[in-house]
């Protein structure tokens, strides 16, 4: 199989922006279920 370049290009900087993504969706739900697990502890 025979890629180009710019294929190669878009699929890297779609695979990036996947992994960025669900970094950033896991690192707000880590810090949603802190806070709430501090509130919790507080009461």
């Amino acid at each position: 199989m025979d890629y180009s370049a710019p294929t190669i290009l878009a699929t890297v900087a779609l695979g990036l922006m996947a992994v960025l993504s669900l970094g950033v969706i896991y690192l707000t739900a880590y810090e949603w279920r802190e806070r709430r697990r501090q509130k919790r502890d507080s009461l």
